[in-house]
């Protein structure tokens, strides 16, 4: 199993530290740097700035919003990224949610398992520098009566084939990305119930698709705060305004993918109550429903050798890259915890 880092977003009031956790994520050798984005900084700026102050890691958008930008633009961006890091770059995309789709980028949140797989296709077919032309559902190109035509992709990326990876929550997203995409970006994940709520719908795309897990990515983020075990609680405290706002107030009452994971996850009434509270603007009290077990299993908390045993949990799991997003107060806090997730890894005997 390998490491990644998850710098999140940029423009967080970290912006220097981040750079320095990426510089420190290469020395150590983890896998891949991801960015993120949602209506403040873009990723591929962040991933470019990284990228010319790193030599080795990877970097990743964790995620490309699918309605910011049309799939040729991603591509022509997958290419460039690819081509200036050396090869280093590894595409993530994500429908993300109704409430940035409509209300930032003015897209209709609709169909948005078909819009992912024609962007996908896109997306694919432009990256082989063959004469881009697609008739779907959501996007025709050339346009039909004018004066467009057929185009190819005039940069050369380093690679002929750079990894597609999709944010995936729901079963039908997650058995559609196992069988149109490399790997799969996960938020939230128990190493016990990854099976029932990923793993299962994975396989069965990539069966749809003739495959098998064999080479497939499956990447999920956690957050890792580093401590005495006697500290865990109190550590997990540090996550509670985190998940309360992915559980309660990240989507519509009807339509949170994160509120609906808790519930598949067995935290149906702890899930509803925390949403109640939010939505009604009670984030204190949002925060202080969520159950500590609930953070506990979806983040890496207490001692090396504590955090050790999670990592072999998920690795037995099915996990193949394990993103940490390192807490910490400080800089120094920061690159400690970067630390003590390699040092976890190797006392775990998966390095």
């Amino acid at each position: 199993m390998q490491l990644g880092i998850n710098l999140g977003y940029w423009g967080a009031g970290m912006d220097a530290d981040n750079l320095a956790v990426a510089k420190e994520a290469d020395r150590l050798g983890y896998a891949v740097c991801w960015a993120a984005e949602a209506y403040g900084s873009d990723a591929a700026t962040v991933l470019s700035w990284v990228a010319a102050q790193t030599e080795r890691i990877d970097i990743g958008s964790a995620i490309f919003q699918i309605p910011a930008r049309q799939p040729a633009m991603t591509a022509m961006t997958a290419a460039t990224l690819d081509s200036l890091s050396g090869g280093r770059f590894r595409l993530g995309l994500g429908v993300s949610g109704p409430q940035v789709s409509e209300g930032w980028y003015g897209v209709k949140f609709d169909k948005p398992l078909a819009r992912t797989r024609e962007y996908v296709e896109i997306v694919r077919k432009a990256m082989t520098r063959e004469r881009l032309s697609y008739e779907g559902e959501h996007w025709t190109l050339p346009l039909p009566g004018g004066p467009g035509k057929p185009i190819k992709l005039t940069v050369h990326p380093q690679r002929e084939h750079i990894p597609l990876y999709v944010a995936a929550i729901g079963p039908k997203n997650l058995e559609q990305t196992g069988e149109i995409a490399d790997g799969a970006l996960l938020i939230f994940p128990a190493a016990e119930h990854l099976e029932e709520t990923a793993i299962r719908h994975l396989r069965a795309g990539r069966e749809k698709a003739g495959k098998t897990m064999e080479g497939f990515d499956v990447v999920p983020t956690l957050p890792l705060a580093v401590g005495e075990d006697s500290q865990v609680g109190a550590l997990a405290d540090m996550f509670r305004p985190y998940t309360a706002l992915y559980v309660g107030g990240m989507g519509s009452r009807k339509q949170n993918f994160y509120n609906q994971l808790a519930r598949r996850m067995g935290y149906e009434k702890e899930a509803a109550e925390i949403q109640d509270k939010y939505l009604a603007g009670d984030k204190e009290g949002a925060a202080a429903a969520v159950p500590q077990q609930l953070i506990d299993s979806t983040t890496l908390l207490g001692s090396v050798d504590r955090i050790a045993d999670r990592m072999r949990a998920y690795a037995a799991a099915g996990v193949t890259t394990l993103t940490l997003a390192p807490a910490g107060f400080t800089l120094d806090e920061r690159l400690a915890s970067l630390r003590a997730g390699t040092e976890a890894l190797e006392r775990a005997g998966l390095a």
